[in-house]
């Protein structure tokens, strides 16, 4: 009896591991073509306009060390939103981290994530932008940007990596830039779960590496 209690628990402990396990997603690059889009991601945008061309890049300064990032090269119009999709993904609750880089941008530089996507016109995102030295919050329904949160006067140069997080529960959501909590919001656009990926904006050429979710 006393053994089968212990195999039973170990079992289960077993299976506790895995589902943890189960719930992170890191995105690597080094796998794949440099100049393609990566295996598993979709190229979206929001907004009409030529934009939104993301491929995997060489970047020898890459955190991951793995000598690539993912990039988004297009100088799009400025109402355009460029969007990458992670297309095996469905959380609700999440928490999301990624180092960026911003290289190039005269109307906007920098980005972010997006969550609960459900489509290119409906979903959240929060962005850092070192051109405007601003880190905000929005959400996107049918196509229209809405601010829901951020802050003002926060620098980040251009050319060095830095790394972002938005941790998702509910109806809260907080962001951070370099491991300091920088905004928290509540909204209840969206409720459900949807597809995580990252987002810039207009002509903001941007380098992405160590994606990660953790969520449900």
């Amino acid at each position: 009896m006393r053994w089968t209690s212990a195999a039973v628990f170990a079992a289960l402990a077993g299976a506790a591991v895995c589902a943890a396990e189960g719930k992170e997603r890191a995105f690597q690059f080094s796998k794949d073509e440099v100049g393609k889009v990566p295996t598993g991601w979709k190229v979206e945008k929001t907004g009409k306009g030529q934009g939104s061309d993301w491929k995997v890049v060489a970047d020898v300064t890459a955190p991951s060390k793995s000598g690539v990032a993912l990039a988004q090269m297009a100088k799009s119009p400025g109402s355009v939103f460029n969007l990458c999709v992670a297309e095996g993904t469905n959380y609700k609750d999440v928490d999301l981290s990624v180092s960026f880089k911003a290289v190039a941008g005269n109307a906007d530089q920098g980005g972010g994530f997006v969550w609960r996507y459900k489509d290119h016109d409906n979903y959240y995102t929060c962005r850092m932008n070192p051109l405007e030295d601003n880190y905000r919050v929005y959400h996107v329904v049918n196509g229209r940007r809405v601010q829901i949160g951020g802050k003002e006067g926060i620098k980040v140069p251009v050319g060095e990596w830095h790394k972002l997080r938005v941790t998702v529960k509910g109806n809260k959501m907080d962001g951070y830039l370099d491991g300091k909590r920088i905004w928290e919001v509540t909204d209840e656009t969206f409720k459900d779960s949807g597809k995580v990926g990252l987002w810039s904006k207009a002509d903001a050429q941007t380098h992405f590496d160590e994606f990660k979710a953790i969520g449900e």
